[in-house]
């Protein structure tokens, strides 16, 4: 096993802590062309110091203002409708510098354009409003015959505001209200004046003279033509401008955010004492150290340094961070379990089973080939047009299901599957491997399902036989089977979790792991469980009628007693009292050996107290190799024993309701299948009873919008969450602790 070659994913790469020393006048490329491999992790030298302290916080700020005018721009562009490039258009590099002068002109030119439309818009509304008022003033007084008014008033519901006023608001319509007040005396004026400013209405004077009025009236109205060029002109050339910014607004927003990525960056590397070079620590995989030594290369000839970049390998106390190579199958299964945890370094990763395994569950109770193929044109569909989909800004649901595409393929395929094997499509079943094993006894059950069959000829090829849809026995044959099908499942995934941990421990040098933690777990969990699995394919082979109920209860309470009818195979009760005693030994061999012999080793280890191990000596190969962090002088033997117990508490009940909780496969899978058929036969088959069209094409519509959003929509996620729980708490727990970084 030593001599096979690594699988791919099974492990983190394994990575190596490198120490970078780059001159100053190279420093900005250096890290810029690492940040475009994305093969190095930089360690913070400088956590202790406050954003404001380090070296670059002055780039920094210059690229979060530039950042802060890039938005503007982009909610300036959104709110005047136009559009900006989504693809960059091909212009030369710009620097920083120039980039940074350009983004200022284009802001004091936005901002003296908005300040020039709020201000000609203000202009125009009052020409507008006196407008109005002359027309009301004109229309009232010639109706009343009187001219003895001298004031006219409007009031207005009008917002205020401070800020520039953009192009949408400018166009917005305002309910205002003309009104006139009829008052003697100046005393009354001034009370009114005062009233009326404090409601916010504004005053036009109204000339007595009906020919005063109609040459104000045109005098206006011309103004008013002329605001309007002025306004639309206005207008068109802050569109203009903004069209212009909007062409290069995505590549200056990728610009801006790639250099303070930089400085972010560079501002966690030190200065050494000579002041001349910055020193960086980080760390990378094993196989980037020829493309991290090029891209340094490169860095040093585009910046003309006379000195070049020093790239060399350190020794590092703490534990590496994990890296794996994921492709765009295998990244979705990845995120799966890193949501769950990241794995430790060089742990056992759960992704490569979980690429099988997570899609077969979620079929099991999933298992319809007819939703199964509506499934799988969806997951086509997203794969079609994943060129297209990736460069498109998609909403939170579309992007969960475009990042899931392949985990949708994959269960959609096995639901196809497991429909074939459950004989379901939409519920009803088909004859699609030959004729049924069983047929009428004789003409009288020749409508009737539910008696009178008899089996005349060898089982059906494949999956369930479709005599049995409608049979009075069709629940209860089911049941057994998806039930007993479920514990097969969890307990196989369970023992391979378990396996997986011995892998761990066999990586990592514990002998101790094996000995005292694999060895106990494989004992009893398959000297209760495993049992009860040979049981059920014993029974399901020899079509016993025993009671496997009555078996499992009895092995505990009386496990001496004659088996009678419920006896299986030759020599079944001794081996359930040796299988029973394993798994009472196998309790305390879980519990007690490993702190003790942990504390035996650091007695022995810390014997002399006042002398060192020197680092060449050989260690007990039983040891794991981190235990010199863990177990040294704060070694705490009842912190160890607790913890022990805890594990060993934790697993031994765990096995019982584990797999109590892989029936949930049976249980979604039956109410998936119930569901199916509840609308198959009473929506669609009682719409179809009518003879009338309009009944037809309700019931129909009926059962197309149950089946899309019921039965695709709810139950995959109700599937695919319950999938989720199993390979997270179930499968996982036997072997990934998921506490990595």
């Amino acid at each position: 096993m030593d001599n096979l070659p690594p699988m791919d994913l099974m492990r983190s790469e394994k990575m190596s802590f490198v120490q970078l020393i780059i001159p100053v006048e190279s420093a900005h490329r250096a890290v810029s062309y690492l940040g475009e491999l994305g093969l190095l992790q930089f360690r913070d030298l400088n956590a202790d110091k406050s954003p404001f302290q380090r070296m670059f916080v002055n780039q920094v700020k210059r690229c979060a203002e530039m950042s802060r005018k890039l938005r503007f721009f982009k909610d300036q562009i959104s709110k005047a409708g136009l559009l900006s490039s989504v693809r960059p258009v091909t212009q030369p590099d710009v620097e920083l510098e120039e980039l940074e002068i350009q983004l200022a002109e284009h802001e004091n030119e936005l901002i003296e354009m908005n300040a020039n439309s709020e201000k000609l818009r203000q202009s125009y509304n009052e020409l507008l409003e006196f407008k109005i008022v002359l027309q009301k003033a004109g229309s009232f007084l010639v109706s009343s015959g009187t001219h003895a008014v001298s004031e006219r008033e409007l009031d207005e519901n009008v917002y205020s505001n401070d800020d520039y006023v953009d192009t949408a608001s400018l166009l917005e319509q305002v309910e205002k209200t003309v009104f006139v007040v009829f008052f003697s005396g100046e005393q009354a004026k001034s009370k009114i004046l005062k009233i009326c400013e404090a409601f916010g209405a504004s005053f036009y004077p109204v000339p007595e003279d009906i020919t005063k009025q109609r040459q104000i009236t045109r005098e206006v109205s011309s103004r008013l033509d002329e605001l309007e060029v002025t306004l639309d002109a206005g207008i068109r050339h802050r569109n203009k401008a903004l069209a212009s910014i909007g062409v290069h607004l995505v590549k200056w927003i990728s610009m801006v955010r790639r250099e303070k990525a930089v400085y972010d960056t560079l501002s966690m590397l030190n200065f050494d004492v000579t002041k001349k070079c910055l020193v960086g620590e980080g760390w990378c995989p094993i196989f980037a150290k020829a493309q991290l030594q090029a891209a340094l290369q490169r860095a040093t000839f585009d910046s003309n340094s006379q000195v070049g970049i020093i790239y060399h390998v350190m020794d590092a106390a703490e534990s590496p961070p994990t890296y794996f190579r994921t492709n765009k199958f295998t990244n979705a299964f990845q995120e799966i379990v890193d949501a769950y945890g990241v794995a430790r370094y060089q742990e056992s990763n759960p992704s490569v089973y979980t690429v099988i395994t997570f899609p077969f569950l979620f079929a099991v109770m999933f298992g319809d080939w007819g939703h199964g193929i509506c499934l799988l044109l969806g997951a086509l569909v997203l794969i079609a047009r994943e060129s297209k989909l990736g460069t498109q800004k998609l909403g939170s649901f579309m992007e969960m299901l475009y990042g899931g595409r392949y985990v949708l393929l994959l269960m959609s395929l096995f639901s196809i599957y497991c429909g074939l094997i459950y004989n379901e499509f939409f519920s009803v079943p088909y004859h699609i491997f030959g004729l049924s094993a069983y047929k009428c006894r004789d003409t009288t059950c020749s409508e009737a399902k539910t008696t009178g069959l008899v089996k005349y000829q060898d089982p059906y090829a494949f999956g369930v036989d479709p005599s049995w849809r409608g049979s009075r026995s069709e629940l209860p044959f089911l049941n057994s089977l998806k039930m007993k099908m479920s514990i097969l499942l969890g307990v196989a995934q369970m023992n391979m979790g378990i396996i997986l941990s011995y892998f761990n421990a066999r990586f990592f040098g514990s002998s101790l792991d094996i000995r005292y933690q694999f060895v106990p777990q494989i004992i009893f969990l398959n000297s209760l469980f495993g049992y009860l699995s040979l049981l059920i394919i014993i029974k399901w082979c020899t079509g016993s009628q025993a009671d496997l109920y009555h078996v499992m209860i009895y092995m505990f309470l009386s496990p001496t007693e004659d088996l009678g009818e419920n006896q299986l195979f030759w020599g079944q009760r001794p081996l359930q009292i040796i299988l029973l005693l394993l798994a009472m030994i196998a309790v305390p061999w879980m519990l007690f050996p490993k702190p003790f012999i942990l504390k035996r080793l650091h007695t022995e280890r810390f014997q002399g107290r006042t002398y060192g191990i020197l680092a060449t000596s050989e260690t007990d190969l039983e040891v794991e190799p981190d235990s010199a962090r863990h177990y040294d002088e704060d070694f705490n033997f009842s912190e160890v024993f607790v913890h022990q117990m805890i594990h060993s508490i934790e697993f031994v009940l765990g096995a019982v309701s584990n797999t109590a909780s892989y029936l949930r496969l049976w249980a979604l899978s039956l109410a998936h299948s119930e569901l199916s058929t509840v609308f198959y036969e009473k929506v669609l088959l009682l719409a179809w009873g009518y003879d009338n069209l309009v009944i037809r094409l309700v019931g129909l519509a009926m059962f197309a919008f149950a089946t899309a959003f019921i039965l695709l929509m709810m139950e995959t996620l109700s599937a695919f969450l319950h999938a989720l729980r199993l390979h997270w708490v179930e499968f996982q727990n036997k072997f990934y602790h998921g506490d990595g970084f």
